[in-house]
């Protein structure tokens, strides 16, 4: 089991690029990824990485070696598996993402409720509004908020959900609620959220005369959702949000929606996983789990908006369409 650990820390190591975060990944110190890498070059005879005081790249050794040591662990990922399946008692870790927002309100509050359900079920929680790439961080799951792009990968859509734009009453009162596209890019801060990769540079807004691309523009954008909406609380700019995220502070009368006939195209609340994990029955029941979890509290987080904003799917697991 010594040799398969260190295989594992190897294959984190590959994949997360440091000592460090391979650490974190597998909860141990630097020093004991250090120490089992060293044991695993020991025993193969050969270096697997370089290292230096800012950097750790593979050799063309570890580059061989981690195409067999990846497979080595996804086989007895699934033997396990396996045998949980049968033993009716699933055990074990997932790696779970989920954006910041509906990871700090729904993901992370549920979190403990399924380890009391599940007790030998370890769930690791990764939040960040940025795009993962579940292959390459090692992801079993992700939760995403937004319009879905064709992939390899296979999805359970959980709730379709309603955008809207929205200000504080306090920045309408300066600026002057938009009346339309034109001035909303021409006289109004748009605040966006950005990240490399990310697909929110521009705004697609529903109108009478089809779907408009909007670019705006503004002073203020940032990688983290809520830092979005802290910002528009505080007046400085128009921000396009999840209506279930904002609804309480839209009854409250701390926003205020605007342009309610052209609003953001809904988004699809969904979670991605590779094809072969949900042979896996702990994602499966931690899936399970979730899904219903989000589409419970999602109603409850509405019922300030009347409730009606969010129409939760049936519970389906699919591919979406290859490239």
């Amino acid at each position: 089991m010594a040799y398969l650990a260190n295989i594992r820390v190897f294959v984190r190591v590959y994949e997360l690029g440091s000592l460090s975060a391979a650490g974190r990944d597998q909860r141990l110190s630097p020093a004991v990824v250090s120490s089992r890498l060293k044991e695993l070059e020991k025993h193969l005879g050969v270096r697997l990485f370089n290292r230096t005081t800012r950097s750790l790249t593979p050799t063309e050794h570890g580059r061989l070696f981690y195409d067999g040591a990846k497979r080595i662990v996804a086989a007895v990922g699934e033997a396990e598996a396996a045998v949980a399946e049968i033993s009716q008692n699933p055990r074990g870790t997932i790696h779970v993402a989920a954006p910041l927002g509906i990871g700090r309100r729904i993901i992370a509050p549920m979190v403990p409720a399924f380890n009391d359900l599940y007790p030998e079920i370890e769930v690791r929680l990764r939040l960040s509004d940025r795009r993962i790439d579940l292959t390459a961080e090692g992801i079993d799951a992700a939760f995403r908020l937004g319009v879905l792009e064709d992939s390899t990968l296979r999805l359970r859509a959980i709730a379709e959900c309603r955008r809207v734009l929205c200000a504080a009453p306090d920045y309408l009162d300066r600026h002057g609620m938009p009346s339309g596209i034109d001035d909303l890019t021409e006289r109004h801060a748009c605040l966006l959220l950005r990240y490399p990769g990310s697909q929110e540079y521009y705004w697609l807004l529903a109108t009478s005369d089809g779907v408009q691309r909007v670019e705006g523009s503004g002073r203020f954008d940032c990688d983290d959702g809520d830092v979005l909406t802290d910002w528009a609380l505080a007046g400085r700019g128009i921000v396009s949000k999840p209506l279930f995220e904002v609804a309480n502070l839209i009854a409250a009368g701390r926003l205020v929606e605007v342009l309610p006939d052209m609003p953001p195209l809904p988004v699809t609340l969904a979670c991605l996983y590779p094809h072969k994990r949900l042979q896996d029955p702990k994602l499966r029941l931690f899936i399970d789990f979730m899904a219903e979890q989000c589409r419970r509290r999602i109603a409850e987080m509405l019922a300030a908006h009347g409730g009606e904003d969010s129409a939760p799917v049936t519970p389906r697991h699919a591919a979406l369409p290859q490239r």
